[in-house]
């Protein structure tokens, strides 16, 4: 890759910036809400239909067998492949789904409107406008003119918020994504601009559900409250848990510092009676609460589930007569990319090269696809890399700074490049 060669494909970006604001608005305005899984159809086509108009060639993946994959909310995939010489297969990959807008916004959160050189919308960060520049990073390749020397694929997958089961984990299932045929993955996930992400904390989601006696409200000594029993466990993981957790620290450089730690929420509780409507006094026999558990490298999945484990055992001691259940929900391992993986060199010389100065290597707080692509795909060279802020992503007026839209997609351009060359 030549200095010439680097300020044509620079060059070109940026003639293309209007194109790729309009392409992110284009994205935006298909509201592609997870769940339960709107329009994923019709994004997949969006995408490979201008795929197809830039010489890619295009594949449709439906989650066949997955219980997401349903006839009214399909899970379609879509891939595009442009190839050039022998070299490698760099694929670059962004989920379409988004989020429920939720309450507070003050525009349209599927209007795509651009304000003070933002884009907003909803999944606008969160990463649609990341898709945007994955696909004018490999256009603006081809627009200066200079040669592919391997093959770049890039793809739209589903259900990333609600863990990538019926897509990226289903490419990789199917061995569309995998180690033999994919040599370096780029997620462009927001980031920020001068970050390169290179893996995530584990995740151990689980349910404890109570169950209780039913009596009359009159008489609740006659009961037995799955609320009450709940409460305990509940205690236990504030006094006891929770403590523990803030005093245990990562050496893999989280961002935000706080999330070096880990961590515990709860992420919702039901029981007894709707509380809407009509009520008849009745004990509380069911309750159930859903917990969200992140877990450290250093911590490991079986001390993380074993110390769950103890406190639900402590909660039954305490309260004798409630039966507690505890079933796992989702697993994910920590993951990190190798320290000496050649996609985290090219993002690195590329983004001093666009930005001018040193990136910020940097671990993601949450899971996001890179689990399913090194533990399911055996591809250890995967990163994310993208524009937006992290922050931002899931807010109301979620936005993406248009000068960060065009830098990300010069960046991952250049790294493109120089990854096919390696």
């Amino acid at each position: 890759m030549t200095t010439v060669d680097i300020d044509r494909i620079l060059a070109e970006v940026d003639r293309a910036g209007d194109e790729i604001v309009q392409y992110t608005i284009d994205l935006v305005r298909i509201p592609t809400v997870n769940p339960p899984g709107d329009e994923y159809e019709a994004c997949a086509h969006f995408i490979g239909d201008d795929l197809a108009q830039r010489g890619f060639i295009v594949e449709y993946l439906a989650a066949e067998g997955r219980p997401e994959h349903t006839t009214r909310y399909p899970r379609v995939n879509v891939i595009g492949s442009r190839r050039g010489g022998p070299g490698r297969v760099v694929h670059l990959n962004g989920h379409v789904d988004v989020v429920p807008p939720g309450r507070g916004w003050s525009i349209d959160p599927f209007a795509g409107v651009v304000r003070d050189r933002k884009i907003y919308g909803r999944g606008v960060c969160d990463m649609k406008a990341g898709i945007a520049a994955a696909v004018f990073a490999a256009e603006a390749i081809v627009r200066a003119g200079v040669p592919l020397p391997g093959t770049i694929e890039i793809s739209g997958t589903v259900d990333e918020e609600s863990g990538g089961f019926a897509g990226v984990a289903y490419l990789a299932e199917a061995g569309r994504l995998a180690r033999g045929r994919t040599d370096y993955v780029i997620i462009p996930e927001p980031l920020n601009v001068d970050r390169i992400c290179i893996g995530h904390r584990g995740v151990y989601w689980f349910e404890v559900t109570a169950r209780g006696r039913i009596a009359h409200g009159s008489m609740p000594f006659l009961g037995v409250s799955a609320i009450d029993g709940m409460t305990r466990l509940l205690e236990a993981v504030r006094t006891d848990l929770t403590p523990q957790l803030v005093s245990r620290r990562t050496a893999v450089p989280v961002v935000p510092p706080a999330a070096r730690h880990a961590t515990i929420n709860v992420n919702g509780i039901e029981g007894g009676q709707p509380v809407d409507g009509i009520q008849t006094p009745c004990v509380a026999d069911f309750c159930r609460a859903v917990f969200d558990r992140r877990f450290l490298m250093e911590e490991g999945f079986d001390a993380t589930k074993a110390e769950i484990e103890q406190l639900v055992a402590r909660a039954r001691a305490v309260a004798p007569d409630v039966i507690f259940d505890l079933r796992d929900l989702m697993i994910v391992q920590p993951t990190r990319t190798p320290d000496d993986s050649p996609v985290i060199s090219a993002l690195d010389a590329s983004i001093q090269r666009v930005l001018g100065r040193r990136p910020e290597l940097i671990a993601s707080p949450g899971t996001y696809d890179h689990k399913h692509v090194t533990r399911i795909a055996g591809v250890p060279h995967c990163v994310a890399y993208g524009p937006g802020e992290l922050e931002i992503a899931h807010q109301p007026d979620e936005f993406c700074r248009v000068d960060d839209l065009v830098n990300a997609t010069k960046v991952i351009a250049l790294a493109t490049l120089d990854l096919m060359n390696s």
